[in-house]
């Protein structure tokens, strides 16, 4: 059993072809990690680097404390397990199992324990004496994991092994994966193309694009927080809804302008309270993501909401429990292709809805998604660098969410109503401000709620009570007013504008034979 290192990982081709760039990932003892992505993203061909079977062009890599870069692959002490099973068709599944410990000679006796207890594991063992022909794809595959973990290896390399068995089968063998996995206790290593069996297995998913990691975390984090605009179409089925449009605080409100389209709604700034404000000025263009679950036509959820938008059925797919209703918010859209005002809508209203049919949508923007036109990264960050507040500073006194503070005298300035720029690490838990903790995220950050609105801090500490006692560093704060920084972040040191010059003081010299000391000016 082992970590996995990859540090600065390339793999360049001859021809120039970048197939993995700067892959930087450490891999803990006993992890199920999955490397998914579309084809040519890179995630197989990285798995062979690991597996010694292509070479590293750049970085280190290195199982356990060894640095594995020029080892064989026979002496990196892994197991692989290849889409196409790679069985010999000559052998008996007990011989197919049994060949690999018979090359290293290990004693029979040892070889028929280590056979009959993966067979075991596995469900195989009325089958030892059968041909692969003879045995279905599912069982084939089982054999192909049987001959991979008789050899106790540090890592289990898994390379789409699914993907030749139907939908049924693989349902089932994704469960007997994550069962073996759990048997085992060593490090697996999953590639594959599809989310649901990423999703499904792994305690912690690597998502690839053109050869680049996008994003590496849990199942349920990628889902809730993507880290760009692909990770978040890729991740979940159906695909999320993407519209192109713009924000526009107004107060506590935003409103929101969808391109291609009359549609605008408006929601509460709490919902956006992450985004950063140079996204709400009405001007600066974003994506827009909704998933299909997070949206309603639930007559309930319309009548409550002001975040409705009309949408124009073109067709439905109904699935037994749940309608998949496609439509566009383009009254003179087509549902049927993808594009900026097309909408996907999870439905279980059970309403019988027709082709041409207007109905009222509600977007539920507790769980939306902003994207950066351009960069296609995302604005609204799991925790935001900075809490942006109103304030008015009167007397030496800071205000701000119905709290009132007295300025250090360090920082102090003239009257003003302005914006106060507070950092969430210069919140801290240690102080006589009251404030509810509203939820806590699993990236060790804190939602507060202070004078009824909403403050995030970082703490790496857990926080146990409904109340705490917060605090604010002056030293990190900003205040904005009138488009100037009328207070600035002190600096962590006192520095001096300097410079070094080298100073000769005295010298020796030899005056008739005798040493001297002579002073130098």
């Amino acid at each position: 059993m082992a970590d996995v290192s990859l540090t600065h990982i390339y793999k360049v081709y001859p021809n120039g072809t970048k197939a993995v760039n700067d892959f930087n990932m450490h891999i803990r003892d006993k992890e199920f990690i999955v490397f998914v992505g579309p084809s040519g993203c890179g995630k197989s061909t990285t798995l062979r680097m690991i597996a010694g079977l292509e070479d590293i062009s750049a970085g280190e890599l290195k199982i356990g404390d060894a640095i594995v870069n020029d080892m064989e692959p026979k002496d990196r002490d892994i197991a692989m397990v290849f889409q196409n099973y790679a069985l010999y068709p000559h052998m008996t599944v007990y011989e197919n199992i049994a060949f690999g410990l018979r090359l290293r000679k290990i004693p029979k006796n040892e070889i028929h324990e280590k056979v009959v207890e993966a067979a075991n594991i596995l469900g195989i063992t009325e089958y030892l004496n059968k041909k692969p022909k003879e045995m279905s794809g599912g069982q084939r595959q089982r054999v192909a994991l049987g001959r991979a973990i008789v050899r106790e290896p540090k890592v289990m390399l898994l390379d789409e092994p699914l993907s030749n068995l139907d939908a049924k089968l693989r349902t089932q063998m994704r469960a007997e994966i994550g069962k073996l996995h759990a048997k085992l206790q060593t490090t697996f290593i999953y590639v594959t193309h599809d989310q649901v069996e990423a999703m499904t297995m792994g305690t912690r998913i690597v998502v690839m694009k053109d050869g680049f990691v996008q994003q590496i975390d849990t199942p349920k984090n990628l889902y809730r927080y993507p880290s760009n605009k692909f990770v978040a179409g890729f991740i979940g089925t159906p695909q999320m809804n993407f519209f192109e449009g713009t924000l526009l605080k107004q107060g506590d409100e935003v409103l929101i302008q969808f391109e291609y389209t009359d549609a605008q709604i408006t929601v509460p700034y709490s919902a956006l309270y992450k985004a950063r404000p140079s996204y709400l000025d009405g001007k600066s263009p974003v994506y827009i993501g909704i998933r299909p679950e997070d949206v309603s036509l639930a007559p309930e959820d319309v009548k409550n909401s002001k975040a409705v938008v009309k949408v124009v059925v073109s067709h439905k797919e109904d699935l037994g429990n749940e309608t998949l209703v496609y439509g566009d918010i383009n009254p003179n859209g087509d549902g049927y292709v993808e594009s900026s005002t097309r909408i996907i809508i999870k439905d279980n209203s059970g309403r019988d809805l027709k082709a041409g049919d207007v109905v009222d949508a509600v977007l539920d923007f507790e769980h939306v998604h902003l994207f950066d036109k351009k960069t296609e990264d995302t604005v609204l960050p799991r925790i935001p660098e900075y809490n942006y507040l109103d304030c008015e500073i009167k007397k030496g006194k800071l205000k701000f969410l119905g709290t009132e503070i007295e300025l250090p005298e360090a920082i102090k300035t003239d009257d003003l109503k302005g914006e106060l720029l507070l950092p969430t690490d210069a919140v801290t838990l240690n102080g006589n401000l009251k404030a509810e903790v509203v939820s806590c995220e699993d990236v060790n950050g804190i939602s507060l709620m202070l004078g009824g609105k909403r403050l995030y801090t970082v703490t790496t500490e857990p926080v146990e009570t409904k109340t705490v006692g917060i605090g604010i560093d002056f030293k990190k704060i900003t205040v904005k007013a009138d488009g100037e920084e009328k207070i600035s972040p002190l600096p962590e040191l006192n520095c001096f504008d300097c410079k070094f010059v080298k100073i000769k003081t005295h010298d020796t010299v030899e005056v008739k034979g005798k040493t001297k000391t002579k002073k130098v000016v």
